[in-house]
This record gives C-alpha cells, structure tokens and sequence, in this order.
C-alpha cells in the first residue's frame, strides 16, 4: 500500500506539472479534448478510487450530487445553513479503507498540489454517461522525459528520472495485471449467463415443441369432426330426401339437430382461434430470445475490441523499455569519454612530472657554475693581492656577473615555485578526478543494477504477452462453447465436465495456475490441465476437427485407434 500511494503521489506530481506546461504554452485556457488534461483527470480517478469502499455510498442509485444540493437548498435557502448541513454529512472513514490515499499524508500534498491549478481554465461538458465508464488507463508516454542532452553534472538527476521511470512501468503493469484479472471476471459471468441462457432457450424450445405438438393433435380432432359432421350432413339430407314426404312432421327435430352441430363446429373454431394466438405468442418468446442471443455476440466483439487496446498498451510498453535500453547505451559513452580524459590528465600529470625534473638539473648546473665562478674569484685575489688597481675593472665585470647570475638564480627559483604550485594543482586534479573515477565505479554499479531490473522487466512482459494472447484464444474459443457443450455431453458419457473455480492445480504436474500458466479443459475425460500437460489435438468422434487432448487421454486414444485397426 505505502509503495502504491507513493507511485500515485509520484503520478499526480507529473500530471499536474505537464499540465501546468503545456496550459502555460497554450494561453491558460484548456479544452475537453486535451490530452494532458484528461490524463490529469485519469491520474485523479486513480487517486480518489484508491482504497474506497465500493458498497456505500450516500449519494443513492443515481449518481450525481444534483439531488442532495436541492433537497438542501429547498430546507436552507441561506449559504450558512448548506454549509452546516454540508459538515454534517458522513466522514471519510465510512467510505475509505484505513490505508487509502485519502485517509493519509500523500492526499494532503495532492490536494497542496491542486490549489495551483487555479491559474488554468477549462472548458469542460461531464454527461451522466461518463460517471457510469470504467476508470481510463493512464498514458505514461506524455511523463518519459529525454535525457541525452543533459550535461555531466546533472548525473544524479538522471538516474532519478529512470528510477521514476521504472516506477511508472511497474505501475502500468499493476493495472494491466488488474484490467485481466477484471476481464477474467467478466468472462467468467458471461459463460455464467450464456449457460443460463442456454438452458432457458432449451426450455423454450421443449415448450415450442410440445405447443407444436398440441396444435397438431388438435388439427387432428377438427378434421375428425368435420369428417363426421360432414358425413351426418349428408345422411340426413339423404333421409330428408327419402322420407320428405313421410316424415314432414320430425323436421322440426332434424333441424335441432343441425343447429347443435353448427354450434359445435363454431366453438371448435373458436378454440382453433386461441390455439392460434398461443402459437404466436410462443414465436415472439423465441424471436426475442435470438435478440438475446444477438446482444450477446455483440457483447464479446466488445471484449475482443478490449484485448486489441490492451495489445495496444503492452506494444507502448515495449517502446517504453526500447527508450530506456538507448538511454542506458547513453550513459555507457559517457563513461568511455571520462575514462578518456581521465588517461589524458595523467599523461599531462607525466609531462609535467619530466619538466620539473628537467628545472631541477638546471638549477644544479648554475649552482655548479656559481660555485665555479666563486672559487676563480678567490684564486685570483691571492695570486693578484698587489695588482688590485690594474684589476678592478675586471673584478667590477665579475661583479656584474655574479648579479646577473644571481638574478638567473632568483627566476630560476620563482620558476621552480611556479611550477611547484602547478604540481600541486595538478594533483589537486588528480585527486579529483580519482574522486570522480570512484563516482564513475558506483554509476557502474547502479547501471548493472538497472540492467538486471530492466531484464527481469522484460521477463515479465513476455509473460504478460503469453497471458494476454492465450487469453485471445480463450476469447475466441468462448464463441464455440455453446455448441460445443452439447457435443461434449454427448461424448463425455459419464465423465464429469469440471468448473474453472474447482481447480487450482494441473491434475498431471501439479503446478499452480498462475496469470502466465492458463487452464485448459481436456475435450475427452473434462479435467484441468496447463498448457505444457495438454498440448496434444486429436478428432474425437463428437468434434469433426483435431480438439485439445491431455496427455494421459492422448497414449490411451492412440492405443484404442491402433487396437482398432489391428483388429
């Protein structure tokens, strides 16, 4: 919960930001039609769905604030009152869980965050239908940000960016591990209401049958009667014809007698009339039961609709990771070229290194030549003790060169500090870039890292992909599963068809099913089996076409069909 309520805060923090942004570029004003403001509005649902309690509610059955606010404002016309009596309604505790975003500090700062959208205005139009739509699928592509042109300072930052980055992804699978889990669900009733629907029609067409029956054997009665009223008719006016003249007296009674039929056969119409009418009642029952069944074809085109967009998310899915495999090869050329001029600074360190020892072999030389030139001077005042008139000028010329000397010793000297401080700023440098090259070691680090997660990533797209396509097959398996049904009842012969909810482990490995390991019902014995335990397909004599077999079902068929032919 605390990691869901961080990706959350962390979301909210993007969209509100890229809004701003683009709200800014865009003159402050905003359509419907915006695509970071609906995501906005997708991240918010998020966040105010997160832990709440789906069985009560306050609001009633249709939906909309609308009618408190006029039950309010009929009691409490005064603002005063509609504000009390807005306090007095039922905390936040009645319809979130303890541990929902609202209830701690993370929905604090969003709510920090949506006073800064006052700036923003929105031209917006919220129907009845939209309450009642599914929560929308957050867009991750509009919050990746591009990071190659970042300067080598900014390092830091980066590795944040992938971390929320990674974050995000994790995120989408979240909600596309729950956007199946609710497909499942949805599937699993409809197999519910196709069964019952099934045997409802079943029922309909038994009843249809019978009615048909019914009005056949009536059919049957009214030409028996008009048969017999017919062959009366004619002995009697066979009679009246014979015996006109004898019996003129008991006419009276053969016209009695003729009436009674004739009310007879009248109400023989009648009830053919009604039996009529029941009949047309019954072909409306089964006309509206194939709308019924038409609704429910429609109703799975819609779900085959659902995958196809799911698809659609898991390949922006792929690009998403595509993006942070080329940012991961970025950094790798970045650290090639520290590691460049890292060897470079250390050649110059090297060279430096060469021109001091260089400095210092001249600055012996002249101490050499000084040492020289001092020990010439001393000779020449003992050997010239009397002759110091004649020699000033050449001991005022030592002079001026023993000045000139010790000026060259004074720059040597300032020379030697000189690249004494380099020295020392170039192993300040060096020090600074080992400080660096032990940064450089722990970005490594951190990208090997990245590296492992990104590859367990992909591991668990791949098995998403797996589950989403069998769940395809599922799909476009669930058509046939009316038909099938019968046949397979017929074929099964006492071999008991068993639930999805029965099993939770394959009967033959005994591995748990899981999102990516499916369940698979074998066509022939009606148990549960993965993928890799039913992979087999033969013809049963129920199913014209190769169906799923197990393996047990598909050694023991085999034996039969050679068993069979052998004989």
């Amino acid at each position: 919960m605390m990691e869901e309520r961080a990706n959350l805060m962390h979301m909210m923090k993007l969209s509100v930001k890229v809004l701003l942004q683009s709200a800014l570029s865009l003159g402050r004003s905003l359509d419907a039609d915006h695509a970071p403001l609906q995501q906005f509005f997708v991240v918010m649902e998020h966040c105010l769905k997160h832990g709440l309690k789906v069985k009560k509610s306050f609001i009633g059955q249709n939906k909309s604030f609308f009618g408190p606010l006029e039950l309010v404002e009929k009691l409490c016309p005064e603002a005063s009152d509609i504000a009390t009596s807005v306090r007095n309604l039922p905390e936040l505790n009645e319809f979130y869980e303890p541990e929902a975003l609202m209830m701690e500090e993370e929905g604090m700062v969003i709510v920090g965050l949506l006073v800064g959208l006052n700036v923003l205005d929105a031209n917006l139009c919220l129907k009845g239908e939209d309450l009642d739509s599914q929560v929308g699928v957050i867009d991750f592509s509009l919050y990746l940000k591009d990071v190659q042109g970042l300067d080598g300072g900014k390092e830091h930052e980066r590795i944040t960016d992938v971390l929320d980055q990674k974050n995000y992804v994790e995120e989408l699978n979240r909600h596309l591990s729950c956007t199946v889990g609710d497909l499942q669900n949805k599937i699993d009733g409809l197999e519910k209401t196709n069964s019952k629907l099934q045997e409802e029609l079943s029922a309909a067409t038994d009843r249809i049958c019978s009615l048909q029956e019914e009005q056949q054997q009536l059919r049957e009665q009214n030409e028996l009667i008009r048969e017999r009223s017919e062959k009366s008719v004619e002995i009697t006016k066979q009679d009246t014809k014979v015996e006109l003249d004898t019996y003129k007296q008991t006419r009276q009674g053969l016209d009695e007698m003729y009436s009674d039929v004739w009310k007879q056969l009248k109400e023989e119409k009648k009830v053919r009339l009604e039996l009529e009418k029941e009949l047309e009642l019954q072909i409306g029952m089964k006309t509206e039961m194939e709308i019924a069944m038409k609704l429910l074809e429609k109703d799975t085109h819609e779900k085959q609709d659902t995958l196809v967009a799911l698809r659609q998310q898991l390949e922006e899915v792929k690009a998403i990771n595509l993006q942070m495999f080329h940012k991961v090869q970025n950094a790798e050329s970045c650290l090639q070229q520290k590691n460049e001029a890292i060897t470079s600074f250390e050649e110059k360190t090297n060279q430096v290194m060469s021109s001091m020892k260089q400095m210092e072999e001249r600055l012996r030389q002249s101490e050499r030549a000084r040492q020289g030139a001092e020990e010439r001077s001393h000779r020449l005042q003992q050997e010239l003790g009397g002759r110091t008139c004649a020699l000033q000028q050449q001991l005022s010329q030592l002079h001026e060169q023993c000045s000139s000397l010790e000026k060259e010793l004074k720059s040597e000297k300032e020379q030697r500090q000189a690249l004494q401080r380099e020295l020392q700023q170039e192993k300040d440098t060096s020090s600074l870039l080992r400080a660096e090259l032990q940064q450089v070691e722990g970005l490594k680090k951190e990208l090997r890292e990245l590296q492992d997660e990104k590859a367990e990533l992909q591991k668990v797209c791949e098995e998403q992909e797996q589950a989403l396509q069998e769940m395809g097959l599922h799909l476009s398996q669930s058509k046939l599963k009316m038909e099938d049904i019968k046949e397979v009842n017929k074929a099964l012969k006492g071999h008991t068809w068993l639930k999805d909810d029965e099993a939770t482990h394959c009967k033959q490995c005994e591995k748990e099913f899981s999102i990516s390991r499916r369940k698979h019902h074998c066509r022939n014995c009606g148990h549960i089996f993965c993928n890799t335990c039913s992979s087999n397909e033969l013809a049963l004599p129920s199913y014209p076409k190769p169906v799923r077999v197990c393996d047990s079902c598909h050694t023991l068929l085999l034996q039969r069909c050679s068993s069979s032919t052998g004989s």
